[in-house]
C-alpha cells in the first residue's frame, strides 16, 4: 500500500485554525478510497513553547463528520496534537448520500487509519511523545514503527477503533470510545437472532434497503437548527442519516460477534456512556438528556470485552455524543477525560 495525499495541507471548512488533507486508500480493483484527515494547528496556542505529549486522532460515527471544535480545542490546549479522519463516503469525503457510508466490511476502513496514523507521524511537532523506541521506517513516510496515537472513536466510529486497535496494537497507545456501538441494541440475545434474518439478504443483494426507523431524534439534539448548541452541515450530516442497507447491517453484526468474543487489547481503555437510554418511538423533551440512538446498559456490559484495562463513565444527562451534550454536561464530561488522560497518559 502507497500513502497518497492530494494536494496537502489545505484550509478546512472549520476555520484558520484547521487545514485538511485527502488520503487515498486503493481499493483491490485499483480505484480508490478517498478519505480526508483534518488538523488542528491554533494560530495563537496557549502550549507554545510546550513539548506536544502525544498525537490524537479521532473517528466519528455512522452518517457523520468532524465538526466538534471543542473537542479539538480541549486536546490541542492540553499540549496534543489533534487530528481528525473523515472516512470515506462520509462528511468531507462523501460522493453520494445515496450509498453513504455503505461498506460490507468495517475492515475496509482499515487502509486510510493506516494512512492517517502514517500522515500524523509525518506531520506532528517536534519533541511530541510519538511513543515507543524509534524503530525502522515505514514505507516512505518516514514514521517509527512503534510510533503510536491516542485513538478516539465515537458510535460505529468507536466500532471501528477497537477492531483497529485490535488488529493493530503497536500503533495505539489509549483507546477512548465516546458511546461505542460495540453491541446491538437489546444484547446479544438481539444480536444472535437477528444475524441470520440479515445475512440471506446481505448475500444476495446486499444494497437492498432495510426497513428501520428514520427519525431525527438524534439531530434535534445537537444541531443549532432545533435544541443543539452546534452547526451541522446538512449535506454532510442528513437529520435522518444516510440509508441503512443490508449488506452494512450484516458487517456491524460481525464486527459485534468480534467484539463478544474478546478483543484482549493490550492498552488502557476509557468508554464515556450517557447514564441512560430513550429509545421510544415518539418525540419527548426528556431525549435532549439521554442517548437516543443506542442502548447503554448493553454497551456498558459489551466494553468489558475489550481488554483488561477498561475504565467507564457514566455521564448524567449526556446525549448518545457526550461530548456534543448541553454545556453543564459536557463539562462534566471532559472533566472526567481530563482525569483519566492525567491518570493514564500523564
Amino acid at each position: 500500500m502507497t500513502a497518497a495525499a492530494k494536494p496537502g495541507w489545505i484550509p478546512d471548512i472549520l476555520g484558520p485554525d484547521y487545514q485538511a488533507m485527502t488520503l487515498q486508500a486503493p481499493r483491490p480493483d485499483g480505484t480508490a478510497r478517498r478519505a480526508t484527515l483534518v488538523r488542528h494547528r491554533p494560530i495563537v496556542s496557549a502550549t507554545t513553547g510546550v513539548s506536544p505529549r502525544r498525537a490524537v486522532l479521532f473517528i466519528h460515527g455512522w452518517s457523520d463528520y468532524f465538526y466538534n471544535t471543542g473537542l479539538s480545542e480541549f486536546f490541542t490546549h492540553r499540549g496534543y496534537d489533534f487530528y481528525a479522519l473523515d472516512l470515506h463516503n462520509h462528511g468531507r469525503s462523501l460522493e453520494t448520500a445515496e450509498l453513504g457510508g455503505y461498506v460490507d466490511d468495517l475492515a475496509d476502513y482499515d487502509d486510510e487509519i493506516v494512512l492517517a496514523h502514517q500522515a500524523i507521524a509525518k506531520d506532528v511537532r517536534p519533541g511530541s511523545a510519538w511513543g515507543g523506541k524509534q524503530g525502522p521506517e515505514i514505507g516512505d513516510t518516514g514514521a517509527p514503527a512503534e510510533a503510536t496515537v491516542i485513538l478516539m472513536g465515537h458510535s460505529t466510529g468507536g466500532l471501528i477503533a477497537a477492531l483497529w486497535a485490535h488488529k493493530y496494537p503497536e500503533k495505539v497507545s489509549h483507546l477512548i470510545l465516546n458511546s461505542p456501538w460495540l453491541e446491538i441494541q437489546g444484547g446479544a440475545a438481539i444480536r444472535r437472532a437477528a444475524t441470520p434474518l440479515v445475512r440471506p439478504v446481505a448475500d444476495r443483494r446486499p444494497l437492498t434497503r432495510m426497513r428501520v426507523p428514520e427519525r431525527t431524534f438524534y439531530w434535534r439534539g445537537i444541531s443549532d437548527e432545533a435544541y443543539g448548541d452546534w452547526h451541522v452541515d446538512r449535506h454532510m450530516r442528513p437529520p435522518q442519516a444516510f440509508p441503512v442497507r443490508a449488506g452494512w447491517m450484516q458487517a456491524i453484526l460481525s464486527a459485534q460477534r468480534q467484539v463478544a468474543n474478546g478483543l484482549d487489547l493490550p492498552m488502557p481503555a476509557l468508554v464515556l456512556l450517557s447514564a441512560r437510554s430513550m429509545l421510544g418511538p415518539v418525540w419527548n423533551d426528556a431525549m435532549l438528556h439521554a442517548d437516543v440512538v443506542l442502548d447503554v446498559r448493553a454497551l456498558s456490559f459489551r466494553a468489558l470485552s475489550l481488554g483488561s484495562s477498561v475504565s467507564i463513565e457514566r455521564i448524567d444527562g449526556a446525549l448518545h455524543e457526550v461530548f456534543l451534550s448541553s454545556k453543564p454536561v459536557r463539562e462534566e464530561a471532559y472533566g472526567r477525560l481530563d482525569r483519566w488522560l492525567r491518570g493514564y497518559v500523564g
